[in-house]
């Protein structure tokens, strides 16, 4: 794996190291919205759809066409540079190879993955595995 800022794999684990991870305490749903929802964690309006992701118990029923529950987001505590490259493909097919499905969100700064419920433990522990610390560490 090449990247911009460093050379290979070895490169972007050194720049793991010692990264922070923080897990939301709320359990989080993701839901296919008639309109954006103020206040969720995130709203993604596309020419198909409107996709919000709001903890469990603030989904928006009414507007709510359909929900996939028992999600919890994992976020990245570091400022990543745009010239970065390979860092959620890194942690993502870390993840695949446990079997560990993910939803990924960038915003400007940093990186967000949201992993079920059921996973939490393990995506932890692989990402504990590439150098990363969580906060409750």
């Amino acid at each position: 794996m090449s990247n911009q800022c460093g050379s290979s794999r070895k490169d972007l684990e050194a720049y793991f190291k010692g990264g922070k991870i923080h897990v939301w305490k709320d359990h989080f749903a993701v839901v296919k919205s008639a309109k954006p929802h103020p206040g969720a964690f995130a709203n993604i309006v596309n020419h198909n759809e409107v996709t919000v992701v709001i903890e469990q118990h603030r989904i928006p029923v009414e507007e709510a066409l359909a929900v996939e529950p028992g999600w919890r987001i994992i976020t990245f505590g570091m400022v990543l540079p745009f010239n970065l490259i390979g860092f959620l493909a890194a942690i993502a097919s870390s993840l695949a190879e446990a079997g560990i499905a993910i939803m990924a969100i960038s915003s400007f700064s940093t990186d967000h993955i949201l992993v079920k419920d059921r996973d939490l433990a393990a995506a932890l522990d692989k990402l504990r595995g590439l150098g990363f610390t969580a906060s409750d560490d």
